[in-house]
């Protein structure tokens, strides 16, 4: 029996690509997890308009379309990514605070290819499974 409260489901290419991106970039990488529920189906890049390798904020135009081709999908956002570039996958004070805006699950990874999911239940943060499965899984 797990100790997770909460699992997102993650199809294995979508991560892959998300942590891809992450080792390879200078500044933390952001974007949506889009599907149904807690089962991610796409995918979608925002730019980091904070241009930082310490922190993200996502540039609203980007963001409004991001949300606008999810509406248009029938696609709810189930979750938010970013990274952390040396740090560990874990919220940071500015990540909690953005928790309470956008109260889904949050995935961090690392550009060492480690990630974590978090949600605040309560206002205390808790860790997420993650479970990767095969497209179509």
């Amino acid at each position: 029996m797990s100790d997770f409260r909460f699992s997102l489901v993650l199809p294995k290419p979508i991560i892959e690509e998300i942590l891809k991106r992450a080792s390879s970039s200078p500044i933390e990488i952001c974007g949506f997890l889009l599907g149904r529920e807690n089962k991610v189906s796409e995918v979608v890049f925002v730019k980091n308009g904070l241009d930082s390798p310490v922190e993200f904020e996502m540039e609203p135009e980007e963001m409004l379309k991001a949300l606008e081709y999810a509406e248009g999908k029938g696609l709810e956002v189930v979750g938010i990514f970013h990274s952390h570039i040396s740090c560990p996958p874990t919220p940071s004070g500015k990540d909690l605070r953005g928790m309470n805006l956008w109260p889904v699950v949050w995935l961090i990874v690392n550009s060492s290819g480690e990630y974590g999911a978090w949600k605040l239940e309560n206002g205390k943060v808790v860790g997420v499974e993650v479970r990767i499965v095969n497209r179509g899984s």
